[in-house]
């Protein structure tokens, strides 16, 4: 286990660098001067476009502002804002609130969705599997704004059960109803996969030979239909968390949430590089340890898989 651990990590070293000189490539050469937009109508001078250029890099070489990046992504030290606010201050009060979000979308997510794909692929061909059908298919076709809007409306405006906005308010029941909208889509997708791989091994062999031993319902659906029906799950559910934190900006829009959605949303609008880059690499980290932890997971879930 411990040889598969470090090759795991080695190979994550690569995806690391390469995913991270793209994302620097593409924020640091897209047209446009961000130091010149600063100066509005009026512009600025040479020795301020000079002294803005110099303190955040960009009088440099690509590689160079490349190879400076990396060491401040090392030393934990990503620069300011053109406001003056070092960015990891920024993202220190962005991050725990869409974590937050994203983790309280999972649990919406895998709980509802393993228990309706089970229930369904367990009854294949009822009314409730025919229903779970139409409601993901449902939930898969609605854009996640329209979803919002009409939650917020519906819930939010006329019943008053959820909050329509979270605000400065960051609360359980405030956060309900965006991770409900975040987590729409991937419900849909965990209940359907949870559906066809619980129907799949409902009649495989192994299980018919389990009961035919003598098993109880409970111990063959737990020790055997379950423990190999949700490998795919956690395999998408590993990789929907940094899917979940980095397409969080529109419901946090809907929402009023000041979250990464947000603070990735204004550093774009206003042509902050250091803070889009920053953001854009944390969530890439995120998203590369998931998935080890995922792929360490595997072994729990299905004892006959060994990495050695």
């Amino acid at each position: 286990m411990l040889r598969y651990i470090g090759r795991r990590l080695l190979q994550t070293i690569p995806v690391f660098f390469g995913a991270t000189f793209l994302i620097f490539a593409m924020v640091y050469l897209m047209p446009g001067d961000p130091v010149a937009a600063l100066g509005g109508d009026r512009g600025l001078s040479e020795a301020a476009y000079a002294e803005i250029a110099a303190k955040y890099n960009l009088d440099k070489p690509f590689w160079m502002q490349y190879l400076l990046y990396l060491k401040g992504v090392f030393t934990l030290d990503f620069g300011t804002t053109f406001s003056g606010q070092p960015v990891t201050a920024v993202m220190a009060r962005a991050f725990p609130i869409t974590v937050k979000l994203a983790l309280y979308a999972m649990a919406i997510e895998a709980i509802l969705g393993i228990l309706a794909g089970v229930v369904a692929g367990v009854r294949r061909g009822g009314i409730f599997d025919s229903t779970i059908l139409v409601f993901s298919l449902l939930l898969i076709s609605v854009p996640t704004f329209v979803l919002g809007f009409v939650l917020q409306f519906v819930l939010g405006v006329k019943l008053g059960v959820f909050p329509t906005t979270v605000g400065a308010n960051v609360s359980l029941q405030s956060l309900t109803m965006p991770a409900i909208v975040l987590g729409g889509v991937s419900l849909a997708y965990v209940i359907r996969l949870t559906r066809q791989s619980v129907s799949e091994n409902v009649s495989a062999d192994y299980v018919r030979t389990a009961r035919a031993k003598g098993l109880k319902g409970g111990t063959v659906m737990t020790r055997h239909i379950l423990r190999n029906s949700l490998i795919p799950v956690a395999t998408f559910l590993g990789g929907d968390l940094g899917a979940l934190m980095g397409g969080a900006i529109i419901t946090e829009g809907i929402f009023n949430i000041s979250g990464v959605g947000g603070t990735l949303w204004q550093a774009i609008v206003k042509g902050e590089p250091a803070t889009v880059v920053s953001v854009t690499t944390v969530l890439v980290l995120v998203y590369i340890f998931a998935n080890l932890v995922v792929d360490l997971l595997y072994a729990v879930l299905d004892p006959r898989i060994r990495y050695e």
